[in-house]
């Protein structure tokens, strides 16, 4: 779900304009599953450019008030998830931890790091949502400490319909700031892209583990 249409119109323009968001259908990325992708995310850049950073701050900021009042910390998912969430943890003022994927090997062996009383109300924030098996892992890793999660926020989503399900399945709510439909919208608008590219790229979405084997046929 998105949280608001005018900040998924915004931040589309912006992760394209620095090339937080790359497309290139006609010479695609390999992801580490093997997968064939027209697109390439790195939402890390987003962090070097100060009015951008400050706009996901805030946006992010917006969700946490509208959607999931009440929260007592703001956790980040390592690694990515991390900055934001500290920024969004100083701009409402709130407590931060964050989940480690897998927990140290030394000292204490830790899985979350930081200060958390049991029974708080966690809000998670990703950077980028692609089946969310990631994120759900922390997010049990939070239940299993005995933490209420309230939610996931992420910047991006590339909205794959396992995404939701996996979601909805762990009972967990989740939204996102800007989505793989906003991408495409801004992408054509600009001439980023263009309408013979377009049906190639709404397809890699449907099937993306298929896209890569069925791509030639259609350009």
């Amino acid at each position: 779900m998105i949280h608001d249409n005018e900040i998924a119109k915004q931040l589309a323009k912006s992760l394209l304009q620095i090339k937080a968001i790359i497309l290139q259908p006609e010479n695609p990325f390999t992801w580490a599953a093997g997968w064939k992708s027209p697109i390439y995310c790195d939402n890390r850049k987003t962090l070097s450019f100060p009015e951008i950073r400050t706009y996901i701050r805030q946006s992010l900021a917006s969700a946490v008030n509208n959607q999931f009042q009440g929260s007592n910390i703001i956790g980040g998912v390592a690694t990515a998830g991390i900055p934001h969430g500290v920024l969004l943890a100083e701009e409402l003022g709130l407590p931060f931890i964050y989940v480690r994927s897998q927990a140290k090997l030394h000292g204490k062996q830790n899985k979350i790091e930081g200060y958390y009383d049991k029974g708080s109300s966690v809000i998670l924030i990703e950077d980028l949502i692609s089946s969310g098996k990631s994120s759900l892992e922390a997010v049990n890793t939070l239940r299993n400490a005995n933490l209420n999660v309230k939610g996931v926020i992420s910047i991006f989503t590339y909205g794959f319909s396992q995404a939701k399900a996996n979601f909805e399945n762990a009972n967990c709510k989740f939204i996102s700031l800007c989505n793989y439909k906003y991408i495409l919208e801004e992408a054509l608008e600009t001439n980023y892209i263009s309408k013979k590219e377009l049906p190639i790229l709404e397809e890699w979405r449907k099937k993306p583990e298929l896209w890569g084997k069925i791509k030639n046929t259609n350009i």
